[in-house]
């Protein structure tokens, strides 16, 4: 089966950004961010071991952190895509090209 953990890792910062903004429960978007962060975070494990899983969730959560500041310069939107672009790219680049 191949590995999908790229666009879960994206969507998950996107999808928890739209959620917050567009329902006004930040806490909801906190779950959409943290369930996606999981699912991708199993799949970082099975395709490329404890240590890269780590990395990649430590990417994911220090993406969610780095796009608030990054919004105040480039906007919101801007600074979600951006960020769930470099996530997602990473976790392509180092789990799921190898799925």
């Amino acid at each position: 089966m191949a590995r999908i953990s790229a666009p879960i890792a994206a969507a998950g910062i996107i999808g928890g950004y739209a959620t917050a903004r567009f329902t006004k429960k930040r806490p909801l978007g906190g779950v959409v961010l943290g369930a996606a962060g999981v699912v991708a975070a199993r799949q970082w494990r099975e395709a490329a071991g404890a240590k890269t899983a780590a990395a990649l969730s430590a990417a994911y959560v220090a993406g969610f952190a780095g796009s608030h500041p990054l919004a105040k310069k480039v906007g919101a939107w801007p600074a979600v895509f951006g960020v769930a672009g470099g996530v997602g790219l990473a976790s392509w680049a180092l789990a799921d090209r190898r799925g």
